[in-house]
């Protein structure tokens, strides 16, 4: 039996309307480049190893899923000396503040600013996770102010003055008594200089080379808090990431693949993927995406899931109501799913969230509210 015959047979000589063809794709890419079919990939998704109630063994099933992230990110262990080494300090009152050198991997020996509180230690410790902001000529000078670049401090302060209420936030909690690290990213300030447009070359030229930008920015991200850990000033069962937006997405990152931290701060930057690929969303332009993008991992962890290997050790999730980067009610069903992980940990107590009113900020009154449950989980208020 012939098949039916839907049109003309190559080789017929006649014309017909492809207008009259529905079935025939004539468009392949959105005006927001996403692929005609996209909410079919994006219903395919079911997050394989997430979280489930019929989890018997949670222990097993995290080391199972953070095990397929290290897969994910196209990195090999780490495991060289930090060898560190004191570059320059300045005596800032209640603190002292360090430019530190240090063996990050065994590819990248960098300068990282340190923090240590006057005293003796050991201290309460946090690693600090600079954001993206497409601002690249400073990284971790947009959480700790920078003493001996004038035109860097100058960048930086305005930056505390947009997002942070005109403060530095690592150096608000050193005063506190915590010992606090920050790092640039690969392409930010002393690791740059990298441009908007310029990301995407670098993570082809990554994949190009066997590995991933994402992947490495994970394994740097767990190789500082391990650092901060090898340090003799700190407490090493008090040592906890923290972050704003992009920072947010490290720290909780950080906290998913090692245990090494302890408590976790995470500022503006959660929700689920499928609410993210959706027309408008920054998610969609192809530059910041790549930061956070380890190809695969949708087929089995949604960002949530993640963020889920945290638990059952504490952490604190921000949110702006007003935040159009991740629209609140993605948080809270992102933040429900977090939930239930927790609850099944038995230490529900251990998540907790704000929805702040206001938009992509960390803000003094956030900040103080933040550290001040820091302390807690501490036992130090």
């Amino acid at each position: 039996m012939e098949p039916e015959k839907r049109g003309a047979s190559v080789g017929d000589d006649c014309s017909f309307d492809l207008d009259q063809m529905p079935d025939v794709q004539m468009t392949g890419v959105t005006g927001d480049h996403l692929p005609v079919f996209s909410e079919r990939l994006k219903q395919r998704l079911t997050y394989s190893m997430a979280w489930t109630p019929e989890v018997s063994d949670l222990e097993e099933w995290k080391a199972r899923a953070r095990a397929k992230i290290w897969e994910l990110t196209w990195q090999t262990p780490d495991r060289t000396g930090f060898d560190p080494e004191i570059v320059d300090e300045i005596d800032r009152g209640d603190f002292i503040a360090r430019k530190i050198a240090f063996n990050l991997t065994r590819d990248s020996r960098v300068i990282g600013l340190l923090l240590l509180p006057q005293g003796k230690g050991p201290f309460p410790a946090t690693v600090f996770y600079h954001d993206h902001g497409s601002k690249f000529d400073i990284g971790k000078e947009k959480l700790i102010s920078p003493w001996d670049d004038p035109d860097k401090l100058h960048s930086a302060q305005g930056w505390a003055d947009r997002h942070f209420s005109g403060r530095f936030p690592g150096d608000e909690l050193a005063r506190r008594g915590y010992v606090v690290l920050a790092v640039d990213a690969l392409g930010w300030g002393d690791r740059g200089p990298l441009t908007y447009d310029g990301q995407q070359a670098l993570a082809a030229n990554f994949a190009n080379m066997g590995s991933s930008l994402a992947g490495l920015m994970a394994l740097e991200d767990t190789r500082t808090a391990e650092f901060l850990a090898s340090l003799p000033a700190v407490n090493k069962q008090q040592i906890a990431s923290a972050g704003f937006s992009m920072g947010a997405f490290r720290a909780w990152q950080a906290a998913a693949l090692t245990d090494t931290i302890t408590a976790t701060v995470a500022v503006n930057w959660m929700a689920t993927a499928k609410s993210l690929m959706v027309p408008g969303n920054n998610q969609l332009r192809g530059g910041s995406a790549w930061h956070m993008t380890h190809p695969g991992l949708m087929q089995f962890l949604d960002y949530p899931d993640v963020a889920s290997l945290v638990a059952p050790r504490p952490i604190l999730v921000f949110a702006g109501k007003e935040d159009r980067l991740f629209p609140v009610s993605s948080v809270t069903e992102a933040l429900q799913k977090m939930g239930d992980v927790w609850a099944a940990w038995q230490r529900a107590d251990c998540l907790d969230s704000k929805i702040w009113p206001g938009a992509h900020v960390f803000e003094a009154e956030q900040q103080d509210y933040a550290f001040d449950w820091l302390d807690r989980q501490f036992s130090r208020s």
